[in-house]
């Protein structure tokens, strides 16, 4: 017989997953992660936590999560000043990605458009893909900076249904002005695909401030902006400033009629009882969770120094990670890292490489290697 062929769909065919390299290393540097663990009485309530959903598992979680989403708002207003939210402005699911995911489902599909501007995250076009939501690039400049007339030139000719920013952005850790979030926002108010009566709808703006936690002080977040824009949704994840990207929780703050639209597209069920328990008993301690924020940030512009004295590039960071160059060859920088027992990441513009912060001791290890494969 001759062998079966699979009916995938022609833009999937001969594509590979997405992921970085997972490989048992001394320094692991190359994703992004927060390098502390939870300390053991966090993980005591975790644990207690699952236990006690534990003998109601036989019945299906709270598909609303509520108390969830009630408690991601009272954080947000804590940690950004972000006033009047409640748990109808929240939405969450299975980390970040999903979020997004339930983004473009709701708001992208053929015929429409999703936007943003690289160098960026590399999973938001496959978003756009798996939504079969066209992709459109812009461009940012020389230092990573968004310029506001180029966004809104691109947000008039191309008429986005969803808009994607990420401030900061992965993988350069560039932070975005608030005038600049505003300068797109004000003019997505009339940039969207045709509605039903074939008058112009809203483009959705979607600020992914996925790293915001490190963000250096003074720099502000989109969700002061949320009451003027309906359109506007602003993402977090309890992936990185919380520790817990293995528990796969993200959230996002929008106007009620915004998460309603997502709740329409979720699939039934989609946060476990499990994940629910552990998400707001993380929340419980984000004090002790996020201690070593401030130290990571420091370790973080701590490395920038470093590298710059080293006579390297470096793009000015809000985020847990640094992009730096211009390497002649950042695949041989590489693989001299992972040959001495590092591990960082081959991203973003051609002779630039990403290491992520990690402990003082990981960090130590990083730039030993580096100056031995430079030869510094």
């Amino acid at each position: 017989m001759p062998p079966t062929s699979l009916p995938v769909r022609p833009d999937l065919a001969g594509l590979t997953p997405y992921g970085a390299p997972q490989l048992d290393v001394p320094v692991l540097l190359n994703v992004n992660e927060n390098p502390h663990p939870p300390s053991a009485e966090v993980v005591a309530d975790l644990a207690a936590a699952v236990a006690q959903v534990g003998s109601g598992l036989n019945r299906y979680p709270d598909r609303d999560f509520l108390a969830l989403r009630a408690d991601l708002a009272d954080y947000l207003h804590v940690e950004s000043g972000a006033a009047g939210l409640g748990a109808e402005n929240v939405w969450a699911a299975n980390g970040s990605n999903e979020v997004m995911l339930h983004l473009l489902q709701a708001f992208g599909g053929p015929g429409r458009t999703a936007l943003s501007f690289a160098p960026t995250y590399s999973m938001y076009p496959e978003y756009a893909r798996d939504t079969m939501t066209a992709w459109v690039a812009g461009r940012r400049e020389e230092d990573f900076t968004l310029d506001p007339e180029h966004a809104v030139a691109e947000l008039c000719e191309h008429r986005p249904a969803v808009v994607l920013l990420a401030s900061p952005n992965n993988p350069t850790g560039t932070a975005l002005p608030l005038a600049t979030i505003e300068a797109v926002a004000e003019a997505a108010r009339t940039t969207g695909p045709a509605g039903a009566d074939g008058a112009p709808t809203a483009s959705v703006v979607v600020v992914d401030e996925a790293y915001a936690e490190f963000r250096r002080q003074g720099t502000p977040s989109a969700l002061a902006l949320l009451d003027r824009y309906p359109h506007l949704a602003v993402s977090r994840t309890m992936s990185k400033a919380f520790g817990l990207a293995g528990a796969r929780v993200g959230y996002l703050a929008a106007a009620p009629a915004l998460v309603d639209v997502l709740r329409v597209v979720r699939l039934p069920y989609h946060l476990s009882a499990v994940t629910q328990a552990v998400a707001r008993a993380a929340l419980r301690h984000r004090g002790a969770l996020m201690a070593q924020v401030a130290e990571l940030r420091a370790e973080r512009d701590r490395t920038v120094t470093w590298l710059r004295a080293q006579g390297l590039t470096v793009a000015d960071s809000d985020a847990n990670f640094v992009l730096f160059g211009h390497l002649e060859d950042r695949e041989r920088v590489w693989q001299g890292l992972l040959d001495r027992g590092v591990l960082i990441r081959v991203v973003g513009p051609p002779g630039w490489l990403r290491v992520s912060i990690g402990t003082a001791a990981e960090m130590a290890a990083f730039r030993a290697a580096l100056q031995e494969v430079l030869g510094l």
